[in-house]
């Protein structure tokens, strides 16, 4: 008996009721044309075009093979369900790679922005929360396999006998559940200086949140120059200045200054306010945000900001643990760099229908839940975009979201071997003021008013 193709273009379904609609919504036409217009000439025109190459790889990030070249048979079949009257991508991986760095090299950042302008139609009334824009940012790390040439490009940046690895660095938009930027770097990176390089991608006004480990005075005092007002968690490796300048203490608030002795010589003091919350321990959790007005920002506002910090974990555990992302599995530097920015992009447009069709039902984009919505775009790639009567990919993603279950035993796993047991930021160290301190603080005012 004769056997038909896979490939054939009778027997392939159509995915006009699923996914290529839902890629067109986030990816038009006409921005394609306007893409390769302000970038290099395309070097594949005959077999693999960016958008074939965003297609696949974005479907490549969402698919539960184990092997890269098993990810990308199974993407590249479903991209020419997605197209049967069109040209079909090339067959071997090792085209597909050479097209897909070409791409990252030239594209990639125009990509992205796309993705945030998305991100800013759809969001709608959850633009703001609580009269805030409000980002998170914090970082992670992704293993990578023992390869010569990933230890030679990104060393070993965790405990004795780990493997080389990337830092993540995010901002993640706490009105969404969605990443709003990232950047990628060798695991020996610093967090703080992969933030200073992504607050160019933030509005203006808008309140950053952050934990213990972005609190330098350098970081703080660009993120003021930027119009950037923060919100950031105080450990016991800061000393925090009181009585600088002539300012009573505040009912629910304290004035204090952050201002190293290195720093005195050439910039003025950063004026903060300090927030003080109970926890279980009995050990306060010490806040401090560049917002001294207590009604443009009140102490509800603080406490209800700093725990929807935590979405950002979650973000990270999804992509790492639901998507199957915690470790890449390239054996080059330049190719796993890659892989990771394609599986970021994933792990988007993945949110990006899901929040669109939540809002789009009234309800709130946090309410998302990524291994749902993972199945739901899963079973489209491997039922050829027939969804039956299940309804269309919108239809059914409105349903994909948390389950409001009450939680009835401890959340504490057992004791994993390599479990860790880091122990949480402490309370900064305040002092009063010195004299020479405030004669120091008088004079900067005095020289930045002259100038």
């Amino acid at each position: 008996m004769k056997t038909r193709s896979i490939e054939s273009r009778d027997s392939l379904p159509s995915y006009r009721s699923s996914l290529r609609p839902a890629m067109r919504r986030i990816f038009p036409a006409p921005f394609f044309s306007l893409l390769l217009a302000q970038g290099p000439q395309w070097e594949h025109p005959r077999r693999w075009t960016v958008e074939y190459v965003l297609y696949v790889s974005v479907l490549m990030a969402l698919d539960g093979s184990h092997a890269l070249k098993d990810r990308f048979a199974h993407a590249r079949q479903a991209v020419v369900a997605m197209f049967p009257r069109g040209k079909r991508p090339g067959r071997t991986y090792q085209g597909y790679v050479k097209a897909a760095g070409h791409v990252r090299r030239h594209y990639l950042r125009t990509l992205q922005g796309q993705l945030r302008d998305h991100q800013r139609r759809v969001a709608e009334a959850w633009w703001e929360r609580d009269g805030w824009v409000a980002f998170a940012v914090d970082g992670t790390r992704i293993e990578l396999p023992r390869t010569a040439a990933n230890e030679r490009a990104f060393g070993c940046a965790g405990r004795d006998k780990t493997g080389p690895q990337l830092q993540l660095t995010s901002l993640y938009h706490m009105g969404l559940g969605l990443p709003w930027a990232w950047r990628i770097g060798a695991g020996t990176e610093s967090e703080q200086v992969h933030l200073r390089q992504m607050v160019k991608w933030l509005p203006r006004g808008v309140l950053l949140v952050a934990d213990a480990g972005f609190t330098s005075f350098d970081l703080l005092r660009s993120l003021r120059d930027r119009h950037v007002e923060v919100l950031v968690r105080m450990g016991s490796n800061r000393t925090l200045l009181t009585a600088l300048e002539d300012v009573r203490v505040r009912i629910k608030g304290e004035i204090v200054w952050l201002w190293p002795t290195k720093k005195q010589s050439k910039y003025p003091p950063l004026k903060l306010r300090l927030l003080r919350l109970a926890q279980a321990n009995h050990t306060p959790m010490c806040l401090v945000t560049s917002v001294l007005d207590e009604q443009a920002l009140t102490d509800r506002q603080i406490g209800q900001f700093y725990r929807r910090r935590w979405g950002q974990e979650v973000f990270h555990r999804s992509f790492k643990q639901t998507l199957a992302q915690h470790q890449m599995r390239s054996g080059s530097a330049a190719r796993a760099k890659s892989e990771l920015d394609w599986a970021l992009l994933g792990y988007l447009a993945l949110g990006l229908w899901s929040v669109e069709a939540l809002i789009a039902a009234g309800h709130d984009p946090l309410e998302w839940s990524p291994a749902e919505a993972l199945r739901v775009v899963r079973g489209a790639m491997r039922s050829g975009g027939r969804l039956g009567r299940r309804g269309t990919l919108v239809r059914i993603l409105r349903r994909a979201v948390k389950d409001h279950y009450v939680r009835t035993g401890s959340k504490s796993a057992r004791n994993w071997p390599r479990k860790k047991s880091d122990h949480p930021p402490g309370v900064p160290k305040l002092r009063e003021a010195t004299a020479r301190e405030r004669h120091c603080a008088q004079r900067t005012y005095e020289r930045i008013i002259m100038t």
